[in-house]
């Protein structure tokens, strides 16, 4: 199992890629960079490959709305040439908040907008000339208004013939799709424990379909991580973020992070939790969010309790935990919990 962080999104990044530095020495992993509507992700991800050596470098997520197919593979290229093969590429359907209101796209074929953006980037790192007409037409047809454009293969010569693709995925046919053509899972709110309940279905299904050329599916997650005999309440961290994601993120019936919520078995809390954060009662919302919720997402406690969620998780499939890392000293706990694996 490897140890991964989330580059701490609202920081300056210099401060964060300082942070992450001092990680990397204590034996991180690999990084996450997310991208909402703040700083971009690539910009970021290139200042870290300059600061560090050894370290995998992961966008997460890059959304496929935004950029086109072939944009998104230049950017993964482009960072696995200036970190000599360290780039992990996550990608994902994002949500429409963001799509449609930051980006002014049309939020529609998700999966099918997924599927062509990894098809094709693994085209383009191939070399191949690309002659595509789905979703996404390169080059453009006369009939859409296209006047000089030709069949084009990628410049340069990239450092490695494929960047590893995870994909962010939490409906069935998302988990699926990515159990079939990605090199790696992304799941929020994870919770090993129901983890085979929720998803173990479309997870089969896609790995029955599945190139066995690739290997098996890498999997990413976890949460807060704090080690101590009073560590535990630091489980109320995760509090406000499980109520931003299964209470806000999206309207009544078209939220992800809550349909995930009832899966696991919190249907009534779930509810409750969204019509009072859509009422904008967020504190309120916050205090619903059931405890054990709280305690299975995260890795707070004594160390023979938080060793004993990382096998869960290892137990679960996860190949990468992903903690924030919570104490005076967090290069301290990563090299703890790196000397457990």
């Amino acid at each position: 199992m490897k140890i991964a962080t989330p580059l701490q999104y609202a920081d300056n990044p210099r401060t964060a890629a300082d942070e992450v530095v001092k990680l990397e020495a204590a034996g991180l992993d690999a990084v996450w960079v997310a991208e909402a509507y703040g700083f971009d992700s690539p910009t970021v991800m290139g200042y870290i490959a300059a600061r560090t050596e050894r370290m995998q470098i992961g966008a997460g997520i890059l959304n496929v709305y935004s950029r086109t197919p072939a944009l998104i593979a230049q950017t993964g290229a482009g960072l696995d040439a200036l970190s000599d093969g360290r780039a992990l590429l996550g990608l994902g359907a994002s949500g429409p908040q963001v799509v449609e209101g930051w980006h002014g796209k049309t939020y529609d074929k998700p999966l099918g907008r997924t599927r062509e953006t990894v098809e094709l980037c693994r085209r383009i790192w191939r070399r191949e000339i690309i002659d595509h007409h789905g979703i996404t037409d390169m080059p453009l047809p006369a009939e859409k208004g296209g006047k000089l454009g030709k069949p084009l293969k990628f410049l340069n010569h990239p450092v490695r013939e494929e960047v590893p693709i995870y994909v962010a995925a939490l409906g069935p046919a998302n988990v699926r799709m990515t159990a079939e053509i990605a090199d790696g899972w992304l799941p929020h709110l994870f919770v090993p424990e129901k983890s085979q309940q929720v998803w173990g279905t479309a997870l089969a299904e896609g790995a029955a379909k599945r190139d066995p050329a690739r290997g098996p599916l890498e999997i990413s997650a976890g949460t807060v991580l704090a080690v101590g005999e009073d560590a535990a309440a630091v489980r109320e961290t995760v509090r406000p973020l499980i109520a931003l994601y299964i209470g806000g993120m999206g309207a009544k019936g078209k939220n992800f992070y809550n349909d995930v919520a009832r899966a696991y078995g919190y249907e009534e809390a779930a509810e409750k939790v969204q019509d009072l954060y859509l009422a904008g009662k967020k504190r309120e919302a916050e205090a619903a969010v059931p405890a054990e919720f709280c305690e299975l997402v995260s890795l707070c406690g004594p160390e023979s309790y938080v060793r004993e969620r990382i096998e869960a998780f290892r137990e679960a499939g996860v190949t990468m935990l992903n903690v924030v890392p919570v104490g005076a000293e967090p290069a301290k706990l990563i090299e703890q919990v790196k000397s457990w694996f």
